[in-house]
């Protein structure tokens, strides 16, 4: 056989596993693509899991607060963080407050910037026991919002919430007398426009000198 005809005869096997390794490449990318999708689809997910069914101490959000108020005492902690090395001083007005079990209650928590430069931050929260996240509904509060504070600026961020009734009939909550509610500040990116605006003053004060 002529090496033309050998040429011509290979050419159709070597069409073949270029159009085969194009296939598992175009698949690898959409697999990668697809995962990566779900990936950030999970983060949502999860947390409306979590406020659904109260599972790892996520609390419930609620529209209206309640309409049956038990004689039967519950006292509420209240605990504040602050993670990455976000520079704000950040504490409940009250450590903790006694009420009746579906008594809709307002508490404030306060934020102050001790930085010379403004910075953001995003409050993720739980409450423990955990299985109490479920009986723990908010009516409002400034959870997962993004909240800049100025240099020195100090922000004072209601939360208005009631324990559901049904706490009582919990076989895992019974003779649990206190929940604990905590806060925890996250550090996130500047605002565009707000960054952008920090970033001139820079440099304009910077050209001045």
């Amino acid at each position: 056989m002529s090496e033309e005809n050998v040429g011509s005869v290979n050419a159709p096997a070597e069409q073949k596993r270029k159009v085969s390794d194009r296939t598992i490449a175009i698949s690898c990318l959409a697999f990668f693509f697809g995962m990566v999708g779900i990936a950030f689809a999970a983060v949502p997910l999860y947390a409306m899991f979590c406020q659904v069914t109260g599972y790892g101490g996520t609390t419930q959000r609620v529209e209206q607060m309640s309409d049956t108020i038990l004689d039967k005492k519950i006292t509420v902690r209240f605990d504040a963080n602050t993670s990455g090395g976000l520079p704000w001083k950040f504490e409940p007005v009250q450590r903790d407050v006694t009420m009746n079990i579906g008594e809709t209650t307002l508490i404030k928590y306060e934020a102050k910037n001790i930085a010379d430069s403004p910075t953001a931050g995003r409050a993720a929260f739980n409450v423990t026991p955990q299985a109490a996240g479920a009986y723990f509904n908010k009516v409002e509060c400034f959870c997962f919002t993004d909240t800049v504070l100025k240099p020195g600026e100090d922000l004072e961020m209601p939360v208005v919430f009631f324990v559901d009734p049904d706490i009582v009939n919990s076989p895992e909550l019974k003779g649990v007398n206190t929940i604990t509610l905590s806060y925890t500040f996250f550090p996130i990116a500047m605002p565009a426009p707000l960054a952008a605006n920090t970033d001139a003053k820079k440099e304009n004060a910077s050209g001045q000198l």
